[in-house]
């Protein structure tokens, strides 16, 4: 149990750092800045805020990926807006997020928290994209441990699902957790999440042909904008860790 709760303390640690090296290197006064959502994404969330109260950080106008980031949000005073409001309708800057699974040439996997259609469109409208991620997040193969979110219209789970066999997914609706029936967005959809036993399409080919069945609001891959990624990896000399940043 010790052994755990260190590794627990440790992974904490590299996410913390994480998200303050990522904020601290690429976040400037003015911005208009997309922040993720999830356990690692927080720490920059928090940090951006850190920065604003102490002054160092000014003019920051944010859009929020989730209602879990609106409330941090909340608590920190970082103003947010959304994407249709005059503040942000040019796009943003920049957005820091975090991923459930990094391939070599910076290719994600998202959603593991449900939010990744709002994610993506954050991606996708940021100048720079930041990504970041302790070591374990990384794989050679996207897809090979961590499955694929593909959020549906409900009405259409059935079609849908058929539609992912028919690519070679093993299609498994995703189940809520202290809650009876499957997890629903906080745009009223499912989430079916997929796995390939062997995915031999480019995951950029795959986000573009599951996006084109009926039915399927947006999937859990993000090829289009690769991003600079930073890592947090341990290291024994060091207890604190130390980061490394990987180009697109």
């Amino acid at each position: 149990m010790e052994q755990d709760s260190n590794r627990l303390d440790n992974n904490t640690q590299l996410k913390q750092l994480a998200g303050k090296t990522a904020v601290d290197e690429t976040v400037k006064s003015g911005m208009k800045l997309g922040l993720g959502t999830g356990s690692t994404a927080v720490h920059a969330v928090r940090r951006v805020g850190e920065l604003l109260a102490q002054g160092v950080l000014r003019d920051i106008c944010a859009f929020a990926t989730s209602f879990q980031t609106e409330i941090e949000c909340e608590k920190l005073k970082i103003p947010f807006y959304s994407l249709n409001s005059q503040e942000l309708s040019s796009g943003l800057d920049l957005t820091i997020d975090g991923a459930d699974e990094v391939d070599p040439k910076n290719r994600l996997i998202k959603g593991g928290g449900g939010a990744h259609l709002i994610e993506k469109l954050a991606a996708y409208a940021s100048s720079v994209y930041v990504i970041i991620v302790d070591e374990s997040k990384l794989t050679e193969r996207l897809g090979g441990g961590f499955p694929v979110p593909v959020e549906v219209i409900p009405s259409a789970r059935v079609q849908v699902t058929k539609g992912l066999e028919k690519l070679g997914a093993n299609v498994i609706l995703r189940e809520a957790v202290r809650k009876a029936g499957p997890v629903i967005t906080e745009h009223g959809n499912l989430i079916l999440d997929i796995r390939f036993a062997s995915m031999s399409a480019d995951p950029s080919i795959m986000e573009s042909e599951i996006n084109q069945i009926p039915g399927v609001v947006e999937n859990g891959f993000f090829t289009r904008n690769p991003p600079v990624v930073f890592i947090a990896r341990s290291n024994k000399a060091c207890s604190a860790g130390m980061i490394e940043k990987r180009l697109p």
